[in-house]
């Protein structure tokens, strides 16, 4: 057999347009970044101002925190940022947003580059748009601005817009009054810049324990935005850090960070979900007050530390799928708990998971696509839609094969009358792929016995059941004779009875083969036949592992409503089964897929496969959505 295709994603059509894509074409258009500076990384307005001009026309962004894996609806996000930025001549760069030393691992920075990476987009290094040849890093960590970040705050201070506040979270809660309520000045907002910078640096060198005081912004108690309410930008936390170690024990809250991020990179449109539309007031009002010039008391003015112009904040809305959650406490109880065996299992919606279940980048990105770019944050994707997108990437290169998912022996018991020998096998074969003959061809034998779907065998025969069913009498006491079917690729043969054991279970079907009907020869349609089943032989079938994997909750919204999600779980999200393969699939590698006839799309397990010399497939999805049906 031929290697299978590899996937190797096809010409796409011109991408849909979108209040995203309309905004940075408008940017172009009227040159809003056209006369920013790049001083190669990133850094302050000083130090982006003695750079070249900037090779990248737009820089988006991809900025997860490093506290578990990426799910689903990261794969949106994903796509969406480094195909902008790809495709309006400019970089996308992946952040690492490493705010919060008490969630953050290596683990997850290592499987966050992977993830990347396996969807398409080496973000580590990439092609200078303007120098050919020439090879940028554009992976950065948020905590490697720490000292920037630092730098601004004791800005912010000297320039009376940002106090120490020693409130108790308690109070600072009630304080902070709600929609109908404007908050209260707190008792701490009046101190001097002198006193505030003190306070702060007595914060940074450790004296103060952890939430004995934040640093906030000064803006406006009574602002009807809530997030305007003077928020925190920093706190206390004696905690190690993964990428700073004990340097700090003090760290930036993320709303503070994130701007801040972006303008020191030179993000020209920072694309978020719509969580955050409500953030987008304190943003811009920090980059402004980051920018514009201080008057210091001497007389002497003081440049801004960012330039102009600064990043735009857009937000869509996130991609919700049915039978789905995202949130990565609920996706980590699922892993701590034993409902799954990791975060890689082929029931979770992470995209390591989705990855080991079989999903192919091409297929998450043309899902991510067809979800669309708007600001409704309430619709919902079936979950169908992702294997619709699988279906439509997958099957026009997937090689195909035979199995045997619950096998029973069928025996073909004048075999030796036919060839002359009941150890005879007969070669046949049938193509790696119907529509693509240079895929080649797969061989196989047919023997006496080989195993065929426990399912295409019935005592007595439903309406419109065309597989096998063994001679009969009917209601007027006429003889009628077992059933006729084509072994796929092979011979006609003719059900003549069944064994069954004392339980009354099936164990053997006995047929007999009809000469000359073998497929490809010339008398293959002399006899007539409405059914085809597929079947493997006993000769050079190998013993497979199935795992069919199914949706891991049974309701649409798993955790609607506060629901206790743990409530519905599907409990039959993954039945393993011992299949018989043909024998083309001994060559299969883990992560190699495959349409496996009748049954569905099947991914070789890129842990398990192999292991021990065991063949383990996972299914992906089904030929079509059964669902619920």
């Amino acid at each position: 057999m031929s290697s299978p295709a590899k996937n190797t994603p096809a010409a796409a059509p011109e991408a849909p347009s979108h209040f995203i894509r309309q905004a940075i074409e408008h940017d172009l258009d009227q040159g809003t970044y056209a006369s920013r500076q790049w001083g190669g990384q990133p850094g302050d307005g000083p130090s982006h101002a003695a750079g070249e001009p900037d090779p990248a026309k737009v820089r988006t962004r991809f900025p997860p925190e490093p506290n578990g894996y990426l799910h689903i609806g990261h794969a949106k996000s994903i796509w969406l940022n480094f195909s902008l930025a790809e495709e309006y001549g400019g970089v996308c760069h992946l952040r690492f947003d490493d705010t919060n030393p008490e969630k953050e691992e290596q683990e997850y920075v290592d499987s966050i580059r992977e993830t990347v990476r396996w969807l398409g987009w080496d973000h580590h290094f990439a092609d200078d748009p303007v120098r050919p040849g020439i090879r940028q890093p554009h992976e950065y960590f948020a905590s490697d601005y720490f000292d920037f970040m630092y730098r601004a705050a004791e800005y912010l201070i000297e320039a009376g817009h940002a106090y120490v506040d020693e409130q108790t979270a308690e109070q600072m809660r009630a304080n902070r009054g709600d929609f109908g309520t404007p908050g209260v000045n707190s008792p701490f907002r009046d101190r001097s810049p002198d006193e505030n910078l003190k306070r702060f640096r007595e914060m940074r060198d450790g004296q103060h324990p952890d939430g004995a005081m934040v640093l906030r912004a000064k803006i406006d108690m009574a602002s009807p935005n809530i997030n305007m309410r003077d928020p925190a930008i920093y706190r206390i936390r004696h905690a190690t850090h993964h990428n700073t170690g004990d340097k700090w024990c003090i760290y930036p809250m993320y709303t503070y960070a994130h701007p801040i991020e972006d303008a020191l990179e030179q993000i020209t449109h920072s694309i978020c979900t719509l969580e955050f539309e409500d953030q987008r007031p304190f943003y811009d009002w920090l980059l402004e007050r980051l920018s514009e010039p201080r008057l210091l008391p001497d007389g002497h003015v003081v440049a801004g530390l960012l330039n102009a112009p600064p990043p735009r904040q857009y937000e869509f809305g996130r991609l919700n799928v049915g039978h789905v959650i995202t949130s990565k406490r609920k996706l980590r109880q699922l892993v701590e708990e034993g409902h799954v065996t990791g975060w890689d299992d082929p029931r979770m919606p992470t995209l390591a998971g989705l990855r080991r279940r079989g999903y192919t980048p091409e297929a998450l990105r043309l899902f991510a696509e067809r979800s669309g770019v708007t600001k409704n944050g309430d619709a919902w994707t079936d979950y169908a839609a992702l294997d619709a997108a699988l279906r439509d990437t997958l099957d026009p290169q997937a090689a195909r094969a035979m199995a045997v998912l619950e096998p029973i022996k069928l025996v073909i018991e004048n075999w030796a009358e036919v060839f002359g020998s009941d150890s005879h096998l007969e070669p046949c074969e049938a193509p790696v792929h119907p529509h693509h003959p240079e895929m080649g061809q797969r061989q196989f034998n047919l023997g006496r016995e080989v195993w065929i779907e426990r399912s295409d065998y019935e005592d007595t025969p439903p309406k419109g059941f065309f597989r096998l069913f063994p001679p009969s009498v009917d209601t007027s006491g006429n003889a009628v004779p077992g059933s006729k079917v084509r072994l796929k690729y092979g011979y006609v043969i003719e059900c003549t009875g069944a064994i069954k054991n004392e339980a009354g279970n099936i164990e053997k079907i006995w047929t007999k083969l009809i000469k000359d009907t073998k497929s490809g020869t010339a008398g293959a349609d002399s006899v007539k036949v409405k059914g085809v089943i597929t079947w493997v032989s006993a000769a050079d079938g190998l013993p497979a592992t199935v795992n069919l994997y199914d949706r891991l909750f049974i309701e649409e919204q798993p955790d609607a409503g506060g629901r206790d999600f743990l409530t519905v779980l599907n409990p039959n999200s993954l039945n393993t089964v011992q299949a018989v393969v043909e024998p083309s699939l001994a060559s299969a590698q883990p992560e190699d897929r495959f349409q496996f006839e009748r049954h569905g799309f099947f991914v070789a397990d890129r842990r398990d496969h192999q292991a021990g010399g065991k063949l383990v497939f996972n299914r992906i999805a089904g030929l079509k959505d059964s669902w619920g049906k």
